[in-house]
């Protein structure tokens, strides 16, 4: 397996944990080994270093130069189209049912039992009646 994602400048990053957590941010320029400027204009985050292990590198990279402006940077995320290709993304689709999954109360935990239990029986049915059938040939 090759590596794909690399630290560069305009990488599309996700921040798994701490103030912005669950945020889209773009690395601007990289301070050392262990943190790096970031921007995410569009999502709320304010341009400051984070390190590198609260961010997850995304596929996406926009283009901007070395130390780019904010309005520079919000220019290149909104052509790029970032947060359109972002949720349209399987991981922030598993991130959204993540969400959704903890938000459920106990009733709606409930009533996907209930809706389970009664599509596995109608397979169950379907199931049994195409054995039937391939028995009798």
């Amino acid at each position: 397996m090759v590596f794909k994602r690399y630290v560069e400048i305009g990488r599309v990053a996700y921040l798994s944990f701490g103030a912005h957590a669950g945020k889209l941010v773009a690395i601007v320029d990289v301070i050392d080994q262990n943190r790096a400027l970031v921007d995410g204009p569009c999502t709320g985050v304010k341009r400051q270093a984070l390190p590198f292990k609260c961010m997850q590198l995304t596929d996406y990279v926009i283009k901007v130069p070395h130390g780019a402006r904010q309005k520079f940077v919000k220019r290149a995320w909104e052509k790029a189209q970032v947060n359109e290709k972002w949720s349209q993304s399987s991981w922030a689709k598993k991130i959204e049912a993540r969400q959704k999954r903890a938000k459920m109360s106990d009733f709606d935990r409930y009533k996907v039992m209930k809706a389970r239990k009664m599509r596995n029986k109608i397979i169950k049915h379907e199931v049994k009646k195409l054995q039937k059938e391939a028995a009798k040939k």
